[in-house]
């Protein structure tokens, strides 16, 4: 470089007081070299510092003007060339200093990639949507579905730990981190004799199966028939002036959970509950035994609101969700024999007369058993901390083949062909995905909702989305989702769905109302029969007939339809979820219960002094909030990835915001006022309106201003989430 300087000063006939420098260095906060030029006369400290000792801005002899012009053209022309060379020569110099850093690997250290596969240190690149969505629906295959199924096992045994060891080492060997989570809960088992049924003074048949969590006593009533135990068909009685209060109520399996069949009966001071599988909707034996809970919640019911770990210590509690009678499954042929005409072949039973006494014996034992959750995870590359869950329930009480076995397989599988596409076809899932296998599903998701107890807090501001695989297929010809709103777009693009409402029945509630992390939960169903659930008949063999022998191509669809979700959630720069959906959800509400005040006030029975005005305003916020979130999306840089995390957490922040803040998790685990249940809800307040119209005794005015005004603000929170910044709030409250 010195050579180059005094070529350069000879170009110009003069000593070297101004000069052009070429200064070689290496960026050390960066991998790049660069080549970096600087002016002397802007550096006079540098300058002397490297030997140039005189000042350039002092003169201590005449000024000689530059002799170029006096210079013969072959002269010119030859330093010309030799400016052109040298600075090709430093040009080439930069380009191979900077192409050697960019070779450098990421070391296998690296906490990220080490545990998934090695790469490069590049910009992440990530294929597009037709490849992944190839990819996916090569790489899934029914071969490997069929090779993952193994049985299931009662939760909290030896069978049923030794496969969450198998399901841990499978993802180990797919280069996933692992890891468990493990608990000590409350279960309910049978007692070291059967519960009894006796109709007339006599045992009714053989009662094997039980429901857990119900109340432990013995009661007797007159028989009372009460359809599915729905609200509507005891709603129906009384109007027939029908008194259940003290009766053993009979009803059939379906349509809603056990759980809420019996706070049905409850809520109007009934015995007890027996509930059977009527051959209208089942296809089973007359002797099969059902088993299921009648828990209104999920989770452990000893521990609610907190986490069941390693035994700690918390003040005696009890979910406020626990039955306050004895509830107990029956046979098809014990249901028969009960029946005053001895057949089960209408949808309006009729039943012996009062004096006909049913005695309830039920007689389960409280049980604490350890049990394990595992998790594999695939980090993503540049949100690596955010993250979606794919679950599934591991156990069941009989074989349970498409209860936990179809699921827990699909599950195995869908980490298998994530993790093989990024290490063989590039893919770099920009998000995390997480793979959780639940152990006492059975009792009420009690392993997913423990773990949802324990990282409540993180989990809202971290996890974006849950998928559920329990129970996805049952039969071959419908198909029925329960997600979300905010869900409703993105399945809505990958196939064609009936939507239902999502309750307790679904694996996926917890997510959606306990934590407020939108969810998915869908699955294959017949559209005539409903699959035995919970018996000793869901086997195999059986979901092959439910399925017309369908059962693997089933599977593999089902892995597809999640895998699809999956990608789009992990692999777009914005959060596949539409905010904008919620609107017309409250919307819905606030109508309804705008006509029934109006109702209400003209009628006398409520007072003008309940406005519409706050909760009108509230939704008004709302559905601004969410439009100015569609234009800030519509007029942002998507390719700026600062921007993109900045929208992608008010999008996140939409669905925890529904969870109200003004109820205890003990008493009301279900929080969302959208989707859970409770007083808390825009659904209850609905209800009230309906019991102030009859003038009933669950009427309470004072009552219903004080749920009226915290979810109009419950709403109006949410609004403002979604808005963003607190200068951002569109507040008319």
């Amino acid at each position: 470089m010195d050579q180059a300087r005094t070529t350069i000063s000879k170009i110009f006939n003069g000593e070297p007081r101004s000069y052009t420098r070429f200064n070689l260095t290496q960026n050390m906060e960066g991998d790049n070299s660069h080549v970096e030029m600087k002016l002397s006369s802007d550096m006079d400290d540098e300058v002397e510092a490297n030997g140039v000792g005189e000042n350039i801005n002092q003169h201590n002899h005449p000024y000689y003007p530059s002799k170029l012009n006096q210079r013969s053209p072959k002269t010119v022309c030859g330093y010309v060339i030799g400016i052109l060379f040298l600075f090709v020569i430093g040009f080439l110099i930069g380009y191979l200093s900077n192409r050697s850093t960019d070779k450098t690997e990421i070391k296998s250290d690296c906490p990220v990639f080490n545990e998934i596969a090695p790469v490069k240190a590049e910009a992440v690149y990530s294929l597009d949507w037709s490849d992944l969505r190839a990819l996916l629906k090569k790489k899934l295959t029914t071969d490997n579905i069929n090779s993952n199924l193994n049985a299931s096992h009662q939760a909290g045994s030896i069978g049923d730990e030794a496969l969450a060891n198998k399901i841990m080492g499978k993802f180990k060997t797919f280069g996933m981190s692992t890891w468990t989570d493990e608990h000590y809960v409350n279960v309910h088992e049978p007692g070291s004799s059967n519960n009894q049924v006796l109709f007339r003074g006599n045992v009714v048949g053989t009662t094997e199966g039980y429901l857990a969590y119900s109340a432990l006593k013995t009661v007797q009533g007159a028989a009372l028939y009460a359809h599915y135990g729905r609200a509507e068909d005891f709603r129906r009685l009384q109007e027939q002036n029908v008194d259940i209060n003290g009766k053993v109520v009979l009803v059939r399996a379906g349509l809603l959970s056990f759980a809420e069949k019996v706070a049905n009966a409850a809520s109007l001071n009934a015995s007890a509950v027996l509930i059977y599988p009527d051959p209208v909707n089942y296809n089973i034996k007359e002797d099969t035994a059902l088993f299921g809970h009648v828990h209104l919640g999920t989770g452990d019911p000893y521990t609610p609101g907190f986490p069941s770990f390693n035994h700690t210590q918390f003040p005696p509690a009890q979910s406020s969700g626990l039955p306050s009678i004895p509830a107990q499954t029956i046979t098809i042929r014990q249901a028969t024999e009960i029946m005053s005409d001895g057949m089960l072949r209408d949808t309006m039973y009729k039943l012996g007369d009062d004096g006909d006494n049913i005695t309830v014996e039920v007689k389960n034992v409280l049980v604490q058993k350890k049990i394990h959750n595992v998790f594999g995870v695939i980090k993503g590359y540049t949100d690596t901390d955010r993250y979606m869950v794919i679950g599934a329930q591991r156990d069941a009480w009989g074989p349970g083949y498409a209860r936990s076995t179809v699921g827990t397989s699909l599950l195995v599988e869908l980490a298998r062909t994530v993790t093989d596409m990024i290490k063989n076809d590039g893919f770099k899932p920009k998000r995390s995905i997480i793979f959780a296998s639940w152990s006492a599903g059975e009792f009420g998701s009690v392993g997913a909702t423990e773990w949802l107890e324990g990282y409540l807090t993180s989990l809202n501001l971290k996890m974006f989305s849950y998928v559920s695989l329990d129970e996805v297929i049952s039969g071959f010809d419908t198909f029925k989702a329960a997600a979300s709103p905010l869900l409703y777009e993105l399945l809505e693009s990958t196939m064609k769905q009936v939507m239902e409402p999502m309750g307790l029945s679904h694996s996926a509630y917890p997510f959606q109302t306990f934590s407020g992390i939108p969810s998915l939960s869908f699955r294959f169903a017949s559209s005539t029969k409903s699959y035995p659930f919970g018996t000793i008949e869901d086997t195999d063999q059986n979901l092959e007939r439910y399925t017309s022998y369908n059962t693997l191509k089933l599977a593999k669809t089902a892995g597809e339809v999640v895998g699809l979700v999956t990608l789009r959630l992990v692999h777009d720069h914005l959060l596949k979820l539409n905010v904008a959906k919620y609107t017309s959800v409250i919307r819905n509400y606030v109508s309804q219960i705008r006509s029934k005040v109006e109702s209400r006030q003209m009628s006398g029975r409520l007072p003008s002094t309940v406005t519409m005005q706050w909760l009108l305003s509230a939704h008004g916020s709302y559905d601004r909030a969410a439009s100015a979130l569609v234009s800030a999306i519509r007029n942002s840089d998507l390719d700026d990835m600062e921007q993109c995390r900045i929208i992608n957490n008010r999008i996140m922040r939409v669905e925890g915001s529904f969870l109200s803040p003004y109820v205890s998790p003990r008493e009301s685990l279900f929080r969302h006022i959208l989707l859970g249940s409770g007083s808390h809800t825009l659904a209850a307040l609905v209800d009230h309106l309906e019991a102030i119209k009859g003038g009933l005794k669950s009427a309470d005015i004072d009552q219903f201003k004080n749920q009226f005004a915290l979810a109009t603000w419950t709403i109006q929170g949410c609004a403002n989430a979604l808005a963003g910044e607190v200068w951002d709030m569109d507040n008319e409250i």
